[in-house]
Parts: structure tokens; C-alpha cells; sequence
């Protein structure tokens, strides 16, 4: 193993350590020695992968290791040799292997075979062993589950209303990483996203869906169309269905299906900065939110899987700059309400899935 080779095992193991993994030698393997175990080196019936993952005792899944600066996106077409080649010795979740990484410690791609269209996507690091099971368990993505989503009933929904519900849901089947819907100010985007949400959570079975925002009244505003919402046929608001939070210093409720956050507090989230809320509001003279300039790092109380769908509000003036940081932190499909999209805005919410 050349020096870049052990540079980037290296730090993979650190990001996998941060998961929540357990990080063996084949030589010392005990695939029960934690919930999560991944051990380097396996070999395999057509070689021998760079480490396979176990959870829970068994291996559901493989990762190709390549020294920093590989072109991860050829690299795809290995892992999945890998994951169809197990000893029947081994105990697995069935075969072929349903999970995928390439990494190299600074990129990392991951691929989940139950996609409706199975390709490796960019992710911030790698998934909790706990997520994965929870996936395992499921049998099922929700990429998948959204390929089952009902037709829309317009009634009670204006023209414009239902084509921003129809367009998202979409852009969500076909795998996209990234849309965003233009809606005129006054037609209702943020109780139009209140509909959508619903529709994801009680029909495709969403995990947690994120309301992003960049002021505290809207914030407060969004808080209150949710508050207020009555989901068609519930017969009930939509917060007595859901638990729906605005995000605070003490953290995330892990029980809450809608979490409202501004982009300040979830970046101290995910930087470890002490935020007071007129540093949430803070903006320059013309009016624009400030820019931060440490960057983010991984979170175990929030990990990128935390969220399925994260919706971006106002998303022509909040998504540039380090605030990106956090559309790339996150893996999850993002939705971008505007009712002034910018070139830049388009550019950036119209691309196909990362790659």
C-alpha cells in the first residue's frame, strides 16, 4: 500500500469512526463486535474488497477505496462486482449487496440498489450503521416509494398551487437532486409546501423533511401555516399529525417530521459557533444575509441522512456562498421556493442528479 493509499484509508476510517462505525482488520474480524462493523481487506470469491460492511452481524454492503484525486464516478462499476461475490460462509441482508461507496477520504459516492434508478450520487460521509439498518428494514428507498405516490386531487388548489406540487414531485421521481419552484408573491408557496410536505410523509413515508428559511419571521410565519394547515381528508391539522419544530439552540426533537430552521442556526449547528438570535437576522447595509466563512464539519447529532427533503425558501438570495455548504451537507433532494428566480438560482436548481 503506496502513500496516498494509506492516506486516504486513513481518513476513511476517521469518517467512518465518526459514523458510528467500528473499523476491523480482516485478520481480527468479529462481525458482532458492534452494530455497525467495517473490516478491510475481505476477501471475496473475485478478489478481495477494500471493506465490507456488517450491520447488525451481517454484511449489507462494500466500499472501494482510491487514493485522493481518483474520478470516483468510473470507479461504480467495481463496487458492484464486489457486492455480488460474497463467500457463502458469510451471513448477508441478501445478495447482491444492497449499499455501495467509493471514497477516497476527501469525496465520497454512495449507491443504494433499490433506487428506481440505481446510480452513485455524491454524499457529505458516510451513512450511521443505524440509518442503513433502518433502510435494510424497510426494503425500500424513498426514491423508490415515491414512484408509488397517488395523483394529485386538485380540489380546493389554484392552477398555480397545483403545478408547484406537480412539478417537485416530479423532478423527486426522476432522482433529481435539485428543482425549484417559481411562484408569484401572494399565491401561497410556504401553505402550497405545507401540501407537499404532507404528501410525502403520509404517502411516500418521507423520514423528516427540512423548511429552510433565512430571517426568524419567516421562521415564525412558516411555523404558523403549518400550525394552521389542515391536511384534505385528515380532518385534523397538520401538526396534530406531525410534530413540527422550529430548530433552537438545544437542538433537533428527534421526533419532529418538519423541522423550521434559518440557515444561521443550522450552519452554528454544524460549526460548533455560539449563535444568538440577532446574529440569526443579521444582514448587511444592502439588506443581504451574512455570509459565514468557517466552514462545516460532520455532526453526530446531525448527521447528513437527518433529513429526506430539504426546501429552501427565498432560495434566490440564500444559497450562494458558504451557504452552499449546507445544500452539499445534506443528502437529500432539495426543493427551492422563489418568486424571483435568479439566472444563478436556475442554474444551480435545475441540474440533474450530483454527479
Amino acid at each position: 500500500m503506496n502513500t496516498a493509499e494509506q492516506q486516504a484509508r486513513k481518513s476513511i476510517d476517521t469518517q467512518l469512526t465518526a459514523a458510528g462505525w467500528t473499523i476491523q482488520d480482516r485478520k481480527a474480524f468479529d462481525r458482532n463486535a458492534a452494530f455497525g462493523v467495517a473490516v478491510w481487506e475481505f476477501g471475496l470469491q473475485n478478489g478481495q474488497c477494500d471493506s465490507l460492511l456488517f450491520v447488525a452481524g451481517k454484511a449489507c454492503g462494500v466500499i472501494e477505496a482510491k487514493p485522493a484525486g481518483t474520478t470516483l464516478s468510473g470507479v461504480a462499476e467495481q463496487t458492484e462486482g464486489y457486492q455480488v461475490a460474497l463467500p457463502p460462509t458469510v451471513a448477508t441482508r441478501g445478495t447482491p449487496l444492497r449499499v455501495g461507496y467509493e471514497a477516497t477520504g476527501v469525496e465520497t459516492r454512495f449507491m443504494d440498489r433499490v433506487d428506481p434508478v440505481a446510480q452513485s450520487r455524491a454524499v457529505f460521509s458516510f451513512h450511521r450503521p443505524e440509518t442503513l439498518h433502518e433502510w435494510l428494514e424497510a426494503s425500500s428507498s424513498l426514491r423508490l416509494r415515491l414512484q408509488g405516490l397517488p395523483e394529485l386531487n386538485p380540489d380546493g388548489l389554484r392552477l398555480c398551487q397545483i403545478d408547484a406540487i406537480k412539478g417537485p414531485e416530479q423532478a423527486l421521481k426522476q432522482g433529481k437532486a435539485r428543482a425549484f419552484v417559481q411562484m408569484a408573491t401572494g399565491a401561497r408557496k410556504t401553505l402550497t409546501a405545507a401540501f407537499l410536505a404532507y404528501r410525502l410523509l403520509a404517502q411516500a413515508d418521507a423520514r423528516r423533511i427540512l423548511f429552510l428559511v433565512d430571517r426568524n419571521n419567516l421562521g415564525r410565519q412558516t411555523l404558523k401555516e403549518f400550525q394552521s394547515y389542515r391536511p384534505p381528508g385528515t380532518g385534523k391539522l397538520f401538526t396534530d399529525l406531525y410534530n413540527v419544530q422550529r430548530l433552537a439552540a438545544a437542538g433537533m426533537d428527534p421526533t419532529a417530521k418538519v423541522v423550521i430552521s434559518t440557515i444561521q442556526r443550522l450552519y452554528a449547528q454544524l460549526s460548533g459557533v455560539e449563535l444568538s438570535e440577532t446574529d440569526e437576522d443579521a444582514s448587511d447595509k444592502n439588506g443581504t444575509t451574512v455570509v459565514p466563512t468557517r466552514e462545516i464539519h460532520y455532526a453526530p447529532s446531525l448527521p447528513p441522512e437527518t433529513f429526506d427533503i430539504v426546501i429552501v425558501d427565498e432560495c434566490h438570495r440564500s444559497i450562494y456562498g458558504n451557504w452552499r455548504q449546507l445544500l452539499d451537507y445534506f443528502d437529500a433532494q432539495i426543493l427551492g421556493l422563489t418568486a424571483t428566480p435568479t439566472v444563478q438560482t436556475m442554474a444551480l436548481l435545475r441540474q440533474q442528479p450530483r454527479g
